[in-house]
């Protein structure tokens, strides 16, 4: 059986076509693979703007957006109109998406005395105890930094 020079290409061709497309695949499921398993943290409103700020001076508009979906939850076209406005000058951090992302601060007495003041009048009720769960409650301290704090006052 001879074969002309046409048929010997696809010949060829053929399995190289099939494993390119083989490669492809598994480089575009390896590519998910890892873009699935590297975790993102979410990026506080202020480095989020900043982020998005230099992004859509670069030109880098899909990129914005897709870090606005990312950290906001977003639908699409409600991004894509926050990073038009950004483009224009408007403010990223005046959307109620990304206010809604600032931590709450923490409720602050208007009047009353400072932690220091409660902790120093505590010892000297002879509540040393409580003066310790008072200053880890109110600073997130651990109970050896608390304590500290509260043998220095």
């Amino acid at each position: 059986m001879n074969l002309g020079p046409t048929e010997i290409l696809l010949f060829l061709a053929i399995p190289t076509i099939i494993m390119g497309f083989g490669v492809v695949l598994v480089a575009r499921s390896a590519k998910a693979r890892s873009r699935a398993s590297i975790p993102r943290r979410h990026l506080d409103p202020h480095e989020l703007d900043t982020t998005v700020q230099t992004l859509v001076t670069d030109g880098q508009h899909i990129q914005a957006i897709k870090l606005v979906r990312e950290n906001t939850g977003m639908r699409l076209v409600d991004a894509k109109n926050l990073i038009d406005g950004v483009a224009r000058g408007q403010s990223l951090l005046q959307h109620p998406a990304i206010q809604r992302l600032a931590p709450r601060q923490p409720h602050i007495a208007p009047h009353g005395p400072d932690l220091a003041t409660r902790v120093r009048d505590l010892k000297a009720a002879g509540r040393t105890e409580q003066a310790i769960f008072l200053v880890r409650g109110e600073t997130g301290m651990d109970e050896e930094a608390a304590t500290k704090f509260v043998d220095i006052l």
